[in-house]
């Protein structure tokens, strides 16, 4: 097991990277809601954000590719504009233990 960090430490409306047994991963927080990615656009296979920790389009509202502008569904992952429309991101499987996100190192 390996704990990312506390869920407050990710702020509303935002998305923190982590590196993982050598494995790049996010978590983002919306509405109160967690989820955790492979930081790996399915269209090339590259990280998805070009500065640190910035992995949401201006409003927010999406995940973003900052290679070809690709968005992504905070809550499921699905591409739903660019050139990988109709993929997804992986999800992580993690749990919430003592208001930490905690995963499996390792686990996809």
């Amino acid at each position: 097991m390996y704990t990312l960090c506390s869920v407050d430490a990710i702020e509303e409306e935002s998305a923190q990277g982590f590196n993982v047994a050598g494995r790049s991963i996010f978590a983002v927080k919306k509405e109160g809601a967690v989820f955790v990615y492979v930081n790996s656009c399915p269209h090339i296979g590259i990280q998805l954000e070009f500065q640190p920790n910035q992995f949401l389009d201006t409003e927010n509202r999406f995940i973003q590719c900052s290679n070809h502008g690709a968005l992504f569904e905070i809550e499921t992952g699905a591409c739903i504009v660019g050139p990988c429309s109709g993929q997804s991101l992986i999800p992580v499987e993690f749990q919430i233990k003592d208001n930490h996100i905690v995963i499996k190192s390792g686990s996809e």
